[in-house]
């Protein structure tokens, strides 16, 4: 069976490029019922998450609306008030795993397909089936756990779906239960509602209380030390192993992340499944080598192969860095020129790589002019400019543009 590449929608643009670029279905979420707060593009809200679900139904996609917070008494109010809204946007599954929460969905959409989210923390067979027994189709499966225990719950709960998280940031607490934000930020920045600071990702260095303004460097590093950041998970060469351990859909987190990310990282995966279903045997390192044109903080198996170690930290980054540089988005065609706007500086003559849907070739920048014509020799970051290119690509209606070079950014990475 063909396993599901299931891809993040932050905003409404994100998951139709999502889709475009290979994802059979999208997760989404409203943000007062979801594990992420969105801050850019044409967000998803109880006004337009049935245009949403509607944008993906389609492109022949799926979409699952994600109701995964830990929910307060407030919260179940608030949604009681809002489900029947979701409701009607028709959504293919609820992603959930709140009791409390599934009651409310229960009562009012008896027939949807609910799925349990990662924050269940279902490590073991007994719980897949417990929530397969309380009506579930399909579980997330923890990141804690090893291909080999995948298989060994597949064997003994066949009847269910198992997803299972392969690309994209991770937490340092087990399953993302974590209240470091909570504390740190005097309760303002809620993990578990979905506004996290990422203390994690913070440097830190050790301080004895008696001798105060004498801070020691946890590591020999004049950074201090990030010392709670885990690297990115990548099992984009694994993934035969998933398949032949009954996977049924590959999970890409990332709903915060760029429209350039969600895009790169659904050709790449998409490309990548495809090749190992005609060949499972395939090599598949040339696209770690693809992902690390995207934003990573060093890539990590964790768990997979049972042999996660302090190798799986990035003690030396702690913000997602990119291997290339993310150049431009394609608006429209002029003739020969093609209207852009400017994600990072371009100059006449550079080398660039283009991807798009369907394509991915480099070419070179042979003319800029701005929207009067005017020859230009840079185009900046945030203008709208016209290019035109040696080599010009046909499916440009969702075209990008990064630097063709992986730049290394972490040392330590793998």
């Amino acid at each position: 069976m063909k396993p599901e590449l299931l891809l993040p929608a932050g905003n409404i643009e994100k998951l139709e490029y999502a889709i475009r670029y290979g994802a059979d279905a999208v997760y989404l979420g409203i943000s007062d019922f979801s594990l992420r707060s969105m801050r850019k593009g044409k967000l998803i809200t109880p006004e337009n998450i049935k245009e949403a679900v509607a944008k993906a139904h389609e492109l022949n996609a799926k979409a699952y609306v994600t109701i995964n917070i830990f929910a307060f008494n407030k919260d179940i109010e608030h949604l009681k008030d809002n489900i029947q809204v979701i409701k009607e946007a028709n959504p293919d599954a609820i992603i959930l795993s709140d009791f409390g929460v599934l009651r409310v969905v229960k009562d009012v959409m008896p027939d949807v397909d609910v799925h349990i989210s990662t924050q269940a923390n279902i490590l073991n067979y007994e719980a897949v089936k417990f929530w397969r027994d309380y009506g579930a189709s399909r579980v997330v499966l923890a990141r804690e756990l090893e291909v080999k225990d995948i298989a060994h719950i597949k064997d003994k709960v066949p009847d269910i779906e198992l997803e299972v998280f392969v690309h994209g940031s991770q937490c340092v607490s087990f399953s993302g239960r974590c209240l470091l934000s909570d504390y740190m930020t005097n309760n303002e920045r809620r993990a578990n509602e979905g506004n996290c600071a990422q203390p994690c990702r913070w440097s830190y260095k050790l301080l004895e209380e008696t001798r105060p303004n004498e801070y020691y460097e946890i590591v020999q590093d004049d950074k201090g030390s990030h010392i709670l950041s885990p690297k990115d998970l990548c099992l984009v060469e694994h993934l035969q192993k998933l398949i032949d351990a009954g996977v049924d859909s590959f999970k890409i987190e990332g709903r915060t992340k760029s429209l350039y990310y969600v895009s790169a990282v659904a050709k790449t995966y998409r490309k990548a499944i495809d090749e190992v279903l005609k060949s499972p045997n395939a090599d598949l390192s040339k696209y770690v080598e693809e992902l690390k044109k995207v934003g990573n903080r060093g890539y990590t198996q964790g768990f997979f192969l049972g042999n996660n170690n302090s190798e799986s930290y990035s003690y030396d980054i702690s913000k997602g860095l990119a291997g290339s540089d993310f150049l431009c988005e394609f608006m429209e065609k002029s003739g020969d020129y093609f209207k852009v706007k400017i994600k990072n500086k371009i100059n006449l003559n550079d080398e660039i790589e283009i991807i798009s849907p369907t394509e991915q070739f480099n070419c070179k920048v042979v003319d800029i002019k701005d929207r009067n014509d005017c020859p230009q020799t840079v185009a900046n970051t945030n203008e709208e400019i016209f290019l035109k290119f040696d080599k010009a690509p046909v499916d440009y209606n969702f075209a990008l543009a990064r630097t063709p070079e992986v730049i290394i950014i972490n040392k330590k990475s793998k």
